[in-house]
């Protein structure tokens, strides 16, 4: 695996799990390498302290690694295999904008960045959490897909969002982040 990206995702990570968006073992964060392979957090990777052994090498055919995977590596796959502009991929639980959620429809930043560089987004709302790991691998690519969006924020549970390029990711959700904490005052 390249020690350039996956130093790359280390130190984004290091950056977002600091500003609270990743928790100890919340959160996920990949990269697409190959049409059919990817790279991801395994399931008990400490995101203040990523090593090289904390991420795996999945391919689409689903085999043994899957099982060190992080939990979240099945949607990552679907987002992957259906929207061919996602090249990395960031699951996220900022604590303001995942409370925001649970209390509102739509977020509507009023700060200027958020209102200029993020707009308004709707949040998704997943009705019941009891089969939602069963469900989110088909709704959230679905979703992107039918919304032509790269960022997913979904009721009480967190962010999905996909981009070109890793420092894009952890800046938009930084954005959004700070929109809802100004929400959150208001």
């Amino acid at each position: 695996m390249n020690k350039f990206l996956k130093q790359e995702m280390k130190d984004i990570a290091l950056s977002m799990f600091r500003k609270n968006f990743f928790g100890i073992f919340h959160g996920s964060i990949s990269s697409k390498i190959e049409k059919d392979q990817f790279i991801i957090n395994k399931r008990d990777a400490i995101f203040d302290n990523l090593q090289e052994s904390d991420f795996i090498k999945l391919y689409t055919k689903k085999d043994y690694r899957w099982n060190e995977a992080s939990l979240d590596a099945n949607i990552h796959l679907n987002i992957y295999k259906n929207i061919s502009e996602a090249k990395y991929i960031a699951y996220v639980m900022p604590p303001f904008a995942t409370s925001y959620s649970i209390a509102h429809d739509v977020i509507k930043p009023l700060d200027y960045f958020g209102s200029k560089i993020i707009g308004e987004i709707p949040i998704y709302n997943p009705k019941q959490f009891d089969d939602w790991y069963e469900r989110a691998g088909i709704e959230i690519y679905n979703y992107m897909k039918k919304n032509t969006t790269n960022i997913m924020v979904i009721k009480g549970y967190g962010i999905y969002m996909y981009d070109r390029d890793l420092q894009q990711i952890a800046k938009m959700v930084a954005i959004l982040e700070n929109s809802c904490k100004i929400l959150h005052y208001m």
